[in-house]
């Protein structure tokens, strides 16, 4: 089984940056875009159990883009924003560094980072040194420089502190998630479980306190940043806990997931359905075929309905399931599974999706085994 992510909203940031670093555009699933919080994770995982299924965007191992929860530099066109000369020269030089991210040339992003950090030093802007510090970890990440982007995002969070910016805060949430999706990246489990459950308890506490507030004191949207960033670390958690076989728990982080991006963004968005996937691929590892085939039908509705663009990969996913209940001894129609496969395979070859397209051939080969050894044993 394979778990990772696509399409647009920390489920709405930049499909170009991704795409330029080599990211997936299902980083961009779980986004908070008037808020500027990033989605913080994106990497395969595969379980020991029997499922081959995989999930939608299986591109990137981690994929991380930058925050700009702190920025004075989102609204820089709006006429009470009054900048400094310093600071209109760091809000340049951020473009051109992004722009170099877009282009590939990561060496030139790093060198202007570097230059924007010290200017932001020398002019004192505090939150111009905590977004670019910030900018530098993702980067970092992207490099896959786990050691250096670990320690940027540590100084980040000590610069945030410092600048009276509380633990609570979603900005610091949100890199509390990309130190612990790091973790889980370098297998430092005692790291990265704690880091994960520290995210969801905070986020859950923080959403329970929000929720009654009045307009006046918290907006709605407020409000829904809050819940978006709990689901997404529910979402991380799930595919790490897949990673380490904990399955059932995976699947619980799952159905809360689906539920926050139920309310917020409704049945119908991109990640609702990708969610969805995650969890028949679950229900499929722990043999529950019958489950699986019933969320992953689901999906697939959906994907249809809504023309998804990895619907070729839940139609992967649902051959696969059909095939595995059929291994286990339920009456499976052969010629309807190798069909859905057959289908799944021409729209994978339509997006060019070469991954996508490896996996459904293994599956086509691991039918035509069953196949051979149902006609042997009839």
């Amino acid at each position: 089984m394979i778990l990772a992510r696509t399409a647009q909203s920390l489920w709405r940031v930049s499909r170009c940056v991704t795409r330029a670093a080599g990211g997936c555009p299902r980083a961009q699933q779980w986004g908070l875009q008037r808020r500027g919080l990033s989605g913080a994770s994106r990497y395969v995982m595969t379980s020991k159990g029997r499922g081959r299924s995989h999930s939608c965007r299986q591109r990137c191992p981690l994929t991380l883009l930058s925050a700009a929860a702190f920025s004075i530099f989102s609204k820089t066109t709006e006429k009470d924003e009054d900048l400094s000369e310093p600071e209109e020269e760091i809000v340049f030089l951020l473009k051109k560094s992004k722009l170099s991210i877009m282009k590939g040339e990561l060496d030139e992003a790093e060198e202007l980072l570097h230059k924007i950090l010290h200017l932001a030093q020398q002019c004192e802007s505090k939150r111009a040194v905590i977004y670019t510090y910030d900018l530098m970890a993702n980067l970092a990440f992207l490099r896959g420089q786990h050691d250096n982007a670990e320690k940027l995002f540590k100084t980040t969070m000590v610069h945030m502190l410092d600048n009276g910016i509380k633990q609570d805060d979603n900005s610091f949430l949100e890199i509390s998630l990309k130190l612990a999706s790091i973790y889980a990246a370098q297998n430092k489990r005692d790291l990265a479980v704690p880091g994960f459950q520290f995210c969801i308890k905070s986020l859950e506490e923080k959403t329970e306190k929000e929720k009654d507030l009045p307009e006046e004191l918290l907006t709605a949207e407020a409000k829904t940043n809050t819940r978006l960033l709990l689901g997404l670390s529910l979402d991380s958690y799930a595919r790490y806990l897949v990673t380490q076989s904990q399955l059932f728990h995976a699947q619980t982080m799952y159905e809360k997931a689906i539920r926050i991006c139920k309310e917020e963004q409704g049945e119908m968005h991109p990640q609702t359905i990708t969610l969805l996937n995650d969890l028949a691929t679950v229900l499929e590892a722990q043999g529950r075929y019958d489950e699986a085939y019933a969320t992953v039908t689901q999906a697939l509705h959906l994907a249809e309905k809504s023309q998804h663009p990895d619907h070729h990969i839940v139609l992967g996913n649902m051959a696969s399931i059909l095939m595995h209940r059929g291994i286990s001894g339920e009456t499976e129609d052969v010629a309807n599974v190798e069909w859905i496969f057959r289908l799944a395979l021409s729209k994978a070859e339509e997006k060019e999706d070469a991954q996508s397209i490896q996996h459904i051939k293994k599956g086509l080969s691991e039918l035509a085994k069953w196949k051979k050894k149902r006609n042997q044993n009839p």
